[in-house]
């Protein structure tokens, strides 16, 4: 029999229901790989207990013929849902030691189907980085190496949760996307990563960053896997504002492999200066494996694309300053005394924030400051609304749009540190998606010379997920892609 953590979530499930194995031995698997794995750096807490726990009362429910859809599935959890009784940081000092006294709806909504947790993975702060090291516990590994050696980011903010599904020591992890958290670390570890519609998953009971752009999705093995994890965890959810109450499709069964006549997009503003050739080479790969499979190409324009980078670094800050000014050190979390209120609060935020939050939170203050507000900020959320008619024009002529993920493979940690804006650079294929509230999956699709992987990209309608599932598992299925790190 196959090692139990080599596994996918469609295979555990057919393999609990013939009985080949129990939901318990499956946790032990991965508590073990869990332990194995420590030097990635991938959780922050592990809960192997629970795991376990959760895993017997799995057993229980398959052996009556009773399994829910996620029954015995052991999964990580991005440190930046809350977790009823277990310590939920966001990555930062400031919250160390916080443990909510109640469950974030996505999380309660993948316990309810039956997964298992294993435990809480790390994050780059408040979940504001691209290569996860920013985080107060250290640095994620990538577990790909390049061929000197070197360590490398796993991408960001869902570093530790990309890294572990791609090291197999979880079966599958929940992430969260604000300007490409989910996507961009997919393609730099090799795994499939969606970012739902904006309102598909409750954002209640996840740590805010920027409210009007943060998405929970799901980061597993294959788009199979992906599409059974996002029906768990999707779902309107009265407690969140901005949650749609629309039904939550099958998206296992929209995977067809039919793609016959749909119609799909190359924006000509996505061929940007200096994109490596080899990017450029797997994107016209993409083409032809959607042409071969009877999809149609479309050129489209998406003309507003080039401010989106300085448009979601205006908002996305201006919504995280907002939100962190609840971290003071009077309710929870941190606090480092002073003589005066007002110092107790400079001395906490000085200690609890580390330098890229404290550089979002002065430039999103500044943008909403008195001369600065129509300036920065009012002009940046007319430029979101141009960016978001962008795409209701384009899908006038297409069904999904195909990019490139990511504008290079992933990089050496430590690279990039010094220049914010190099860092940034590494959302210029995801922001759009944000700004427009659009789903987005990457999904492997090949190596880079240096035999790292590269995802493309598939965006689609709002709310329209399916047919993200069924391009991803047409593409999925051309691309053959079945390296793995250390291989």
């Amino acid at each position: 029999m196959a090692n139990l953590t080599d596994l996918t979530i469609a295979e555990l499930r057919d393999g609990y229901k013939a009985g080949r194995f129990s939901a318990v031995e499956v946790a032990k698997a991965y508590v073990a790989a869990v332990e194995a794995n420590r030097a990635l750096n991938a959780f922050v807490v592990e809960t192997p207990e629970l795991a376990l726990a959760q895993a017997a009362k799995s057993d229980e429910k398959i052996a009556k013929g009773e399994a829910r859809a996620l029954e015995g599935v052991p999964l990580g959890i991005k440190d930046l849902f809350c977790t009823q009784g277990v310590q939920t940081t966001a990555g930062s000092r400031i919250l160390e030691g916080f443990k909510p006294p109640y469950e974030s709806t996505v999380t309660k909504n993948l316990f309810d189907a039956g997964a298992a947790m294993l435990g809480k993975l790390n994050l780059d702060e408040f979940a504001m980085g691209s290569s996860n090291i920013t985080s107060y516990f250290g640095p994620v590994k990538n577990p790909w190496k390049r061929k000197d050696g070197k360590d490398l980011v796993p991408g960001g903010s869902s570093g530790g949760s990309a890294a572990s599904v791609a090291a197999h020591i979880v079966a599958g992890a929940t992430g969260t996307d604000t300007g490409g958290s989910i996507r961009q670390p997919a393609s730099f570890t090799g795994i499939v990563g969606i970012k739902p519609t904006y309102g598909r998953c409750s954002r209640w009971g996840i740590v805010a960053f920027a409210s009007s752009l943060d998405q929970a999705g799901p980061m597993a093995r294959d788009v199979r896997d992906a599409a059974i994890l996002l029906g768990a965890m999707a779902g309107h959810d009265p407690k969140d504002s901005t949650s749609v109450p629309t039904p939550v499709p099958n998206y296992e069964a929209a995977m067809t492999g039919d793609i016959k006549g749909l119609k799909f997009g190359i924006p000509k503003e996505y061929r940007v200066d200096g994109m490596p050739p080899e990017i450029e080479k797997l994107w016209q790969q993409g083409i032809d494996w959607l042409k071969d499979a009877g999809a149609e190409p479309v050129e489209i324009s998406l003309p507003h694309t080039k401010y989106a980078l300085p448009t979601y670094y205006i908002i996305a800050p201006a919504e995280a300053s907002s939100n962190l000014a609840r971290y003071d050190g009077v309710r929870y979390g941190l606090r480092v005394p002073g003589n005066t209120l007002d110092e107790m609060y400079e001395n906490t935020r000085a200690a609890g924030f580390g330098a890229e939050v404290r550089r979002r939170i002065l430039i999103g203050t500044y943008v909403l400051s008195a001369g600065y507000y129509d300036a920065y900020y009012l002009k940046a959320q007319k430029v979101r609304t141009l960016i978001f008619r962008d795409f209701q024009e384009a899908w006038k002529k297409c069904d999904v749009v195909l990019t490139p993920t990511a504008p290079s493979a992933a990089f050496a940690i430590g690279d990039k540190a010094d220049d914010p804006i190099a860092m940034y650079l590494n959302d210029v294929f995801t922001v759009p998606v944000n700004l427009a509230g659009l789903p987005g999956i990457s999904v492997p699709a090949g190596l880079s010379g240096d035999g790292l992987p590269l995802g493309l990209q598939l965006i689609g309608k709002p709310f329209d997920e399916s047919t993200l599932f069924r391009t991803g598992g047409v593409l999925e299925t051309a691309a053959n892609f079945k390296a793995r790190p250390g291989a």
